[in-house]
């Protein structure tokens, strides 16, 4: 009878839209019916139901459970700040909970959720690779590791992108100093990333502009050579032909002297004459 009662207050919910909770006694079943709300995508019902839990609760038994799926529900409305601290929560309050090595990984799912692409600022790519590298450090075992493994080969990847378009900026720029900077950051740190063939080019590209081209031209022969009848070699082989053709570039030799004025002659008699 209790089960039929069950069944027939979710059909109840379902027909009305989403619009009526039906009425709970107790927190298991409270969180109970928020589970299986979030289970059919009706997150913003199930944010309904686990409410008593997001400001209250602490002595409750089911408190760190339902903090932990009103995370999950806020993730999936896609409110990442209001996710963030649910997890945050989590792990400050409840670090013995069973989901709390969980919310770990959470928190910097959040945080990916409030990253931009590579052409804004990456502070919050920057934390969330922070956070999943702390996860993976912590729980190399847990269920999620292999998931923290991918979004950190994806932030990886966001910042080496950065860093390329922005040495690729400078060149454009005909700052060829500073595009150096950029490349050599790619090739140092991100050397995993499917820019770096990219950034060495370019890296090529401004050293040659600076008066390096030898040096240049010997790389793009490398690449050409080690990635022959790809695009990558087709790229290195296309920059190395317009690479011959640019003019030398002849460096300033520095003075033997100090540049300073000449020395003021001494007035007829000698000695100081004020």
């Amino acid at each position: 009878m209790k089960r039929v009662l069950w069944c027939a207050a979710l059909v109840l919910l379902a027909g009305c839209g989403g619009a009526v909770l039906p009425q709970v006694h107790d927190e298991g079943s409270r969180l109970a019916l928020a589970q299986k709300l979030y289970d059919k995508g009706d997150y913003t019902l199930a944010v309904e139901a686990l409410a008593p839990f997001g400001t209250s609760g602490s002595g409750s038994t089911y408190v760190d459970e339902a903090v932990y799926l009103l995370g999950l529900c806020h993730l999936r409305m896609k409110d990442y700040l209001g996710a963030q601290g649910d997890f945050e929560r989590l792990v400050r309050d409840y670090p013995e909970s069973d989901s709390a090595s969980s919310a770990v990984y959470r928190i910097g799912e959040a945080m990916w959720g409030q990253t931009r692409g590579p052409d804004f600022d990456q502070e919050y790519t920057l934390k969330a690779l922070d956070q999943f590298m702390l996860f993976r450090r912590e729980h190399p075992d847990h269920w999620l590791a292999e998931a923290a493994s991918r979004r950190i080969a994806e932030a990886r990847s966001r910042l080496a992108v950065k860093l390329y378009r922005t040495g690729d900026l400078y060149v454009k720029l005909k700052e060829y100093e500073s595009a150096k900077r950029y490349f050599r950051d790619v090739l140092t740190e991100y050397s995993e990333s499917p820019v770096y063939g990219d950034a060495l080019i370019g890296w090529a590209v401004a050293s040659a502009r600076l008066g390096q081209r030898d040096t240049a031209l010997a790389v793009l022969r490398d690449l050409e050579g080690e990635f022959s009848g790809r695009p990558l070699g087709l790229k290195a082989a296309q920059t190395r032909a317009q690479m011959a053709k640019w003019p030398s570039v002849t460096k300033r030799k520095r003075r033997a002297e100090p540049n300073e004025p000449p020395p003021i002659a001494s007035p007829p008699g000698g000695g100081y004459t004020p």
